[in-house]
C-alpha cells in the first residue's frame, strides 16, 4: 500500500511487515503541530488497513520521542473562534486514538523528552519501552493549562490515582519512574534500547496476526462490564475466533510442532 509523501514523518516498512513510523522534526525535538497530527492520523490509519503490516514501531528522530505539542501552534490554536478551536482540539485527540485503537501493536521507542504530548503518545502505544534517563512530564499546568487530550490514554495507563499527582504537580519524570507508575513496559539503559525493542517486535512477530488484533480489541470490549457479562462476551468471542483459519493453523502447527505459517 503507497503511503504517500509525509512532512513530517517517516514512514518505513520492511519485509518483515514492521513498519517504522518515526516523527521528523529533530529541530525541534519532534512536537507536534497541526501538520504532525494530520500525519500521524493518517499513518496509522493506513498501517490499520494494510494487510502487510505486522507490527507498528513508534519513534522521534534526533535527540527525543517528541517534546510534546509546539506551543506557538497552541498560541494560534487559541485565537481561533470557540467552535473552531474545538475541532482542532478534536482533531488532536483523533490522532492519539489513531493509535490506541490501531488494529496492529503499536510499540513506542521512547528517549530523550516524551513531554506533555510526548507522554500522551507513549500512553497510547500498546507496549512503551524508554530509556532510563528519558525525561517524561505532564507538565502542562505550569503553562496554564492541562493535558486534557491526552487525559484518557494517560488515565487508562496509570490509573487515576497516579494520574492526581502527576496532573496536578506537573513535573518530570525519568523512565525508570515511567515503569514503576506503569507507562512504559519497561525503562532501560540506552546502549540497551534498540535491542530491546527488537525484542519485542519479534515476540509479536510469532502470534497470529488476527489474534494480536483481536486481543486488543477483546481488552476494550471486555472493560467495565461485570464478570456475568463478561463472560457472555468472552464466550462468543472465543467460539468465533476459534474457528478461523488462522487459529487452526496455529493451534495444527502446535500439535505437529512445526512454526505457524505467519512466522517466517
Amino acid at each position: 500500500m503507497a503511503y504517500g509523501d509525509f512532512e513530517t514523518l517517516e514512514l518505513e516498512l520492511g519485509d518483515d511487515g514492521v513498519l517504522h513510523v518515526r516523527l521528523d522534526r529533530p529541530d525541534v525535538r519532534n512536537a507536534f503541530n497541526g501538520t504532525v497530527v494530520d500525519e500521524l492520523t493518517k499513518a496509522f490509519r493506513h498501517a490499520d488497513n494494510d494487510g502487510d503490516v505486522r507490527v507498528v514501531v513508534l519513534s522521534g528522530k534526533g535527540k527525543s520521542f517528541s517534546a510534546g505539542a509546539d506551543l506557538a501552534w497552541m498560541q494560534e490554536q487559541a485565537e481561533l473562534p470557540q467552535e473552531d478551536n474545538e475541532r482542532s482540539a478534536a482533531v488532536m485527540a483523533g490522532a492519539f486514538l489513531s493509535i490506541a485503537r490501531c488494529s496492529k501493536p503499536v510499540v513506542a521507542r521512547v528517549h530523550g523528552h516524551a513531554l506533555g504530548g510526548g507522554t500522551g503518545l507513549t500512553a497510547a502505544a500498546d507496549i512503551a519501552i524508554a530509556t532510563e534517563d528519558t525525561s517524561f512530564g505532564l507538565t502542562e499546568v505550569k503553562l496554564g493549562i492541562v493535558p486534557a487530550v491526552i487525559s484518557p490514554f494517560v488515565i487508562q495507563k496509570i490509573g487515576e490515582g497516579r494520574a492526581r499527582a502527576l496532573f496536578l504537580l506537573g513535573n518530570r519524570f525519568d523512565g525508570r519512574e515511567a515503569e514503576r507508575v506503569g507507562l512504559v513496559h519497561r525503562a532501560v539503559p540506552a546502549d540497551q534500547l534498540d535491542g530491546v525493542v527488537e525484542g519485542i517486535v519479534a515476540e509479536l512477530l510469532t502470534s497470529g496476526p488476527r489474534a494480536l488484533g483481536s486481543a486488543k480489541a477483546l481488552i476494550r470490549a471486555v472493560h467495565g462490564h461485570d464478570l456475568d457479562d463478561a463472560i457472555r462476551i468472552t464466550s462468543r468471542w472465543i467460539a468465533s475466533l476459534r474457528a478461523t483459519p488462522e487459529a487452526r493453523e496455529g493451534m495444527a502447527a502446535f500439535l505437529e510442532k512445526r512454526k505457524p505459517q505467519w512466522v517466517q
